[in-house]
């Protein structure tokens, strides 16, 4: 390996899970949670992992309280809801502690991320695969991908490059000169399969499974693409296909969509999206810098979000409890499209 040391902060799903594959290849990794009885158990006896059907328990170095880390850090791998950015974030920065941030949540935060950090000091990246929450130092990987990395400037430096070696041990690191575009396509894929599988209950592929899921979400898909197309963004692939190609606009789109959506599914399909599983832990979501950054950016950029709308509706009703998701949230949607 090259020598980088990772401070991972926030041992969720997709933030647990890249701590342990870094770690049983070799990189200099510790973790940071808020969760004390996560930590200790990732510390003993080990996080377990259920990695696409093969189980495995990996010791980590794990601490709750940022005052106990020892030594630096090259990069800090950002995973946290946004909701707890700053809490978890200000300290570290008023330490000292780490040279490079990583954003590699859900949800445009990064401008949020940056205000903590400081200008400079942050790279971004996607995470193109799935992982469920399972419990107290039990998590298990649900789909594969890369990660996708990119500096905001689009320049390659050297510590991209260090950064992709890392991250590249879990399941491969794409370096992009479009991470812009990039975090806007993924943002395509958490409001509409992650937003819909949340309300709904379901996941990805059940999502799609449903005709009226289906034109849901390809209705919802279509909307942050327009306001994508409105800031002169320039998409990139994403779950395996062009950022356009699920947009459809006529019955002479569907075929083509139909096709993309296979794709798609082959590669994400089994994905429990990480706002269902904090509405069944009684969490508050990142329905509002996912949906609702859709709907934030459309009107800024004169683009109607209907849909988009609707489901931050939704999911703020469903956080409330004053109701539940189930499939016919689909109908509801389709009156809209």
């Amino acid at each position: 390996m090259n020598g980088a040391s990772i401070l991972v902060v926030g041992a969720g799903a997709i933030g647990g899970v890249t701590a342990a594959m870094m770690a049983e290849a070799g990189v200099r990794v510790a973790v940071l949670d808020a969760d004390e009885e996560h930590v200790a158990r990732m510390r003993e006896p080990g996080l377990q992992i259920d990695d696409l059907g093969e189980e495995k328990r990996v010791r980590l170095e794990a601490h709750a309280d940022p005052a106990t880390l020892d030594g630096t850090f090259d990069f800090a791998l950002v995973t946290l809801k946004a909701p707890h950015l700053e809490s978890a974030l200000g300290p570290l920065v008023e330490r000292d502690l780490v040279d490079t941030f990583v954003s590699l949540g859900n949800g445009l935060v990064q401008d949020r991320i940056v205000g903590i950090v400081g200008e400079g000091n942050m790279i971004w990246g996607v995470v193109e695969w799935g992982a469920t929450n399972l419990g107290p130092g039990h998590l298990a990987r649900t789909t594969r991908g890369p990660f996708v990395i990119g500096e905001p400037d689009g320049e390659v430096r050297d510590r991209t490059r260090r950064l992709a070696e890392a991250l590249g041990t879990v399941d491969g690191a794409n370096v992009t000169g479009n991470i812009r575009g990039q975090v806007w396509s993924k943002l395509l894929v958490n409001s509409a399969f992650s937003g819909l599988g949340a309300v709904s209950g379901l996941l990805y592929e059940e999502v799609v499974a449903d005709p009226a899921g289906r034109e849901a979400v390809l209705a919802v898909w279509r909307e942050g693409h327009d306001v994508g197309m409105a800031q002169n963004l320039r998409l990139e692939d994403v779950l395996g296909v062009p950022a356009n190609a699920l947009v459809v606009r006529g019955s002479e789109d569907q075929a083509r969509a139909d096709a993309a959506l296979e794709i798609a599914m082959r590669q994400a399909g089994a994905t429990k999206a990480s706002m269902l599983q904090d509405l069944e832990r009684g969490l508050k979501t990142e329905v509002d810098v996912i949906n609702g950054a859709v709907v934030e950016k459309g009107r800024e950029y004169g683009v109607e979000t209907p849909l988009n709308a609707r489901v931050v509706e939704m999911m703020h009703a469903m956080e409330r409890g004053e109701r539940r998701p189930g499939r016919d949230v689909f109908e509801e949607l389709r009156l809209l499209a």
